[in-house]
């Protein structure tokens, strides 16, 4: 094809050249009139733009509200969504009845043809309506120069002789074709499109979609001109789009745009970008499936309100490998795409239309991220440039750069950065950055540490770039960034340990690490701060350095107990207590013993708990530790309720709080506080364990720390509260996450929580969430068990039985294996529920089946009696929710024991069983659980013939459905 094309143009001449040229793209648009970008755009959601729409669709006649004003210009920056918006207004011009006619500007540069959309528009008129469009040239012959088959060469072959087999046939005497007028008659040609338009529309009305009028050529502009100055008959609406940021000082449309705007009978409407909720929803409309908080974040944020950067950067999410869960350090941030090669061509189309100074200017500032002070980008380029101004002022009105507070320029838009950097060559890349770094490293430069830290990595300047980066770690924990600080420091924890690197003697890995630990911790990285740690104590050996063996172990236990690893913890501190005793060291010992008494209070051993933290808090206090001090009077603390001193327990706990609070220590501030609103909760007081948890998030929050040890759980327990006295739009608000940028396990510990109100709704979507949480479930035990809640009620309300036990057992193996313990007290819930679907089943049960699913019943309320038994025997009080969920299970065996025929269980037995149960749940202020046991009652009270009567199944059963409506349960 493509030698007979260059054969056909060395036969042409260039005015048949350039028809041929643009003609072929004519052939393009006719090939199918339903196709092209608006059927396209069409399939796409559209999001966010109904009040736009609704205004566009009233201006364009649409509505019964108002007449067409004649023209609309629509405007708005590429890909904000103007042709969707022509897609949809298509749409709604169907139902009305309204006659559509597109035509589209195209990007020929100096070559366009004259009239294109024009031509488009009413070819396409000639193909669907031939006789309509036959009468119309006949009224206005000046109309015929327009059509596409006017404005293409014939098909040529190879050269032939006249008359020859094969030749062509002769082309067509001017008396068979329509009349040909004047073409250089323009006043003619503009008047027979008025009057062209005027007449389809009076027939029905008419609306005529023009694209990317950005493109036009002058003769269409001009026409543009003719058309909006005049009425059009009030049938006729134009609605004309164009590129905004494409409108450079001396683009020719500026001055058009301007002229039309001021004509009585057009409108413009800009498009804005969108906010960022409705950015939230297109994805979830692109990627139905569960999306991680910190991908859909990213998306958010790069795509700055643009809907086909967005949809360009969800297409890309499939490119995206899937993070690796080989080891714990994989629980890093979710890995976003990268900027898809269609997208970064488009955008570079802008950086091609400069001149070569500014070309350099643009690609210096793209190697300083979004935005450059004046000042620096100068010193960067030292003089490369000789006119420097001229060449910004260039790219300023190329839109590329635009000016920004602080003497700086920022990219119009952060992915034309990232397209621009993307397309640096290796060299040029390590040379910019190298630039980068001495200027910052100049006094009157100004600049951040992380910013030298950034260009003296990329500039292969480890030796700054460590240095940096810790400088750069301690700015962001200074100013509540602990999710910053954690890269920084992580990033020179990495270099620091590069073989060979000379002149670091001064920095102490071991202190560094602590400061990663605690900035990863602070940022919600429990596991990324475990593995860690493990690797630095790996790394350093007690006999060669004893002190920083000591500090290391104290990281660890921390990081360990925090992170529900009291286990691992214990080691930790058991082999530090051994150092001591070698290597004494008060302070050490002190903060060493604060941490053990609470890893053997998690593990229940509460006389040793009470002695160890005693004598921590007396070394303490002797040694001015106020840190510790906190520590282990928190600890002591909780071990008051034994014998019911809850409200002793309170008091120390608020007191804690107020001295860790004076005394700058936030870490024990938030201990205090969430452990706080746990002795009120455990106490019945479901409410008042709400507020405080909902103070301890605020605290956090207000401190930059959400998703900090003891601030996540916080939050998670407040929804678990909500959702306890029946305020789940409550709990649902408590864990949205769309204003957050969570760490994967606070989102999964947040997401998992919630799931108990879609279980308690039925609502099955709630089980594409779980794939989502696998990796957190298998190493987090609150996760694990929020998500199995969650299962064990889906699958078994949904009628499978058989999935809902898997739930329970794989939960139960997960908390076994993570808690290293099996009588742990949530069992008994999760017995409760699980025994709820086995009764339920029985009905379903074949008869031999029976007796096996008895067993199980008979296993679990076992293990739930056991797990009771064992806090009965410790120091604490079952409470409120522990007694409700106890009666849960026996009533719910003694049901499935009922339902199997089990002659032996008394039907006035069982109903008072479920008496004892409702009151129970009652008493715990538990709305939802009420309600289901009172539905579980009201039915044997039917079986029984309690049918009326305040106390009957009718009764009992209003009550629960009503409990159910408001719930939406």
């Amino acid at each position: 094809m493509a030698p007979l094309r260059e054969s056909l143009a060395r036969q042409t001449s260039p005015t048949e050249r350039f028809e041929l040229h643009v003609g072929s793209a004519l052939e393009a648009m006719m090939e199918d009139m339903a196709a092209g970008p608006l059927a396209e755009r069409a399939q796409r959601p559209l999001v966010g733009r109904v009040d736009e729409l609704d205004r566009l669709a009233a201006l364009a006649g649409l509505t019964s509200t108002r007449e067409p004003v004649g023209a609309v210009l629509l405007a708005g920056d590429a890909g904000v969504g103007k042709t969707r918006m022509l897609a949809a207004l298509r749409e709604r011009a169907a139902v009305t009845g309204h006659r559509v006619l597109v035509g589209h500007c195209l990007d020929f540069g100096d070559g366009a043809l004259p009239y294109l959309p024009f031509s488009e528009a009413f070819g396409r008129l000639a193909a669907t309506e031939p006789d309509l469009t036959r009468a119309l040239v006949l009224a206005h012959p000046a109309i015929a120069r327009l059509l596409p088959d006017r404005r293409t060469l014939p098909a040529v072959a190879a050269p032939t002789a006249p008359g020859a087999p094969g030749a062509p046939a002769a082309p067509a005497r001017d008396a068979d074709r329509d009349p040909d007028p004047d073409p250089l008659d323009r006043a003619g040609l503009f008047a027979a499109v008025h009057a062209a338009l005027t007449h389809l529309g009076s027939s029905t009305p008419l609306l005529l979609l023009l694209e990317d009028v950005h493109w036009a050529d002058r003769s269409t502009r001009e026409l543009l001109s003719y058309l909006f100055a005049r009425d059009l008959g009030g049938t006729v609406a134009i609605v004309a789009t164009f590129r905004t940021d494409d409108l450079h000082r001396r683009h020719p449309l500026r001055a058009a745009a301007a002229q039309w705007g001021r004509l009585p009978g057009v409108t413009r409407v800009d498009l804005d970008r969108l906010p960022d909720t409705d950015i939230r929803a297109l994805v979830h409309a692109l990627h139905p499936e569960p999306l991680p908080e910190r991908s859909m974040h990213g998306i958010v944020a790069r795509a700055e309100g643009n809907a086909f950067f967005t949809e360009e950067l969800v297409q890309a999410l499939d490119c995206v490998p899937a993070p690796s869960t080989a080891s714990t350090a994989s629980a890093g941030p979710s890995e976003l795409p990268e900027l898809p090669d269609a997208l970064a061509d488009l955008l570079l189309v802008r950086l091609d239309q400069l001149d070569a100074d500014a070309r350099r200017v643009v690609r210096a500032a793209a190697a300083a991220g979004r935005r450059v002070p004046h000042l620096l980008l100068e010193r960067v380029l030292g003089g490369e440039v000789p006119e420097l101004d001229t060449a910004l002022r260039a790219a300023v009105e190329r839109n590329v750069l635009e000016p920004s507070a602080g003497n700086a320029y920022q990219f119009r838009h952060a992915l034309l950065a990232e397209a621009v950097y993307d397309d640096l060559l290796p060299g040029e890349r390590v040379r910019l950055h190298s630039a980068y770094v001495r200027a910052l490293q100049e006094p009157a430069v100004p600049g951040t540490a992380a910013e030298l830290a950034r260009h003296a990595r990329a500039a292969n300047d480890l030796a700054t770039a460590t240095r940096a980066s810790i400088a750069a770690g301690d700015e962001a924990m200074a100013v509540a960034g602990p999710d910053d600080a954690a890269r920084h420091y992580e990033i020179a924890l990495g270099l620091a340990q590069e073989p060979g690197l000379a002149g670091l003697h001064d920095i102490d890995l071991v202190e560094l690490t602590a400061k990663t630990c605690e900035a990863a911790l602070a940022a919600g990285q429990n596991y990324r701060a475990m593995a860690l740690a493990r690797e630095q104590l790996r790394a350093t050996s007690p006999d060669e350095s004893p002190q920083s063996r000591l500090h290391l172990l104290r990281v660890t236990a921390y990081v360990s107990i925090v992170s529900d690893a009291e286990a691992e913890a214990l080691a930790a501190t058991t082999e530090a207590l051994n150092l001591l005793e070698k290597h004494p060291d008060d302070r050490m010992r002190a903060a060493i013993m604060a941490l053990h008494a609470r890893g053997l209070f998690e593990q229940s051993r509460v006389e040793a708990a009470t002695e160890m933290a005693t004598s921590a808090l007396d070394l303490a206090d002797t040694l001015g530790l106020a840190s510790v001090a906190a520590d282990a009077r928190t600890t002591l603390a909780r071990l008051r309720e034994r014998g019911g001193g809850a409200s002793g327990s309170r008091e120390l706990l608020a007191e804690t709080a107020r001295l860790a609070r004076t005394s700058g220590d936030l870490t024990a501030e938030l201990r205090s506080m969430f452990n706080l609103g746990l002795v009120i909760y455990e106490s019945g007081d479901i409410a008042g364990g709400r507020a405080e948890y909902q103070r301890t998030v605020d605290r956090a929050r207000s401190l930059g720390r959400p998703w900090a040890p003891y601030a996540v759980e916080s939050r998670v327990l407040g929804i678990q509260a909500a959702y306890v006295v029946g305020d789940w739009d409550g709990a649902l608000a408590a864990a949205d996450l769309s204003d957050d940028r969570p760490p994967d396990l606070g989102e999964a510990m947040v997401t998992a929580s919630a799931l108990i109100v879609a279980a308690g709704r039925g609502d099955a979507a709630g089980l594409g969430l779980l794939p989502g949480l696998a990796t957190q479930i298998s190493r987090d035990g609150m996760v694990a068990l929020f998500a199995g809640f969650a299962a064990i009620d889906l699958h078994g309300d949904g009628g499978d039985a058989v999935a809902a036990t898997r739930a329970h057992d794989e939960t139960l193996a997960t908390l076994r294996r993570l808690w290293a313990n099996n009588e742990f007290q949530a069992r008994i819930r999760l017995s409760a529920l699980l025994l709820g679907h086995l009764a339920g089943a029985m009905a379903t049960t074949a008869t031999d089946a029976r007796a096996e699913l008895v067993a199980r019943a008979d296993a679990l309320r076992d293990a739930a009696l056991a797990a009771a038994g064992r806090r009965e025997a410790s120091v604490w009080d079952e409470g409120p929710e522990g007694r409700a969920w106890k009666c849960r299970v026996l009533a719910e065996h003694a049901r499935l024991r009922w339902l199997s025929g089990d002659g032996s269980m008394k039907v006035a037995e069982l109903a008072g069983l479920w008496r004892e149960t409702v009151d129970a749940f009652a008493a715990f202020k538990h709305v939802f659980e009420v309600a289901r046991s009172q539905a579980r009652l009201a039915t044997v009270l039917r079986a029984a013939g309690q049918v009326s009567g305040d106390d009957g199944a009718t009764a009992v059963a209003a009550q629960a459905a009503a409990a159910a409506r408001r719930l939406g349960a």
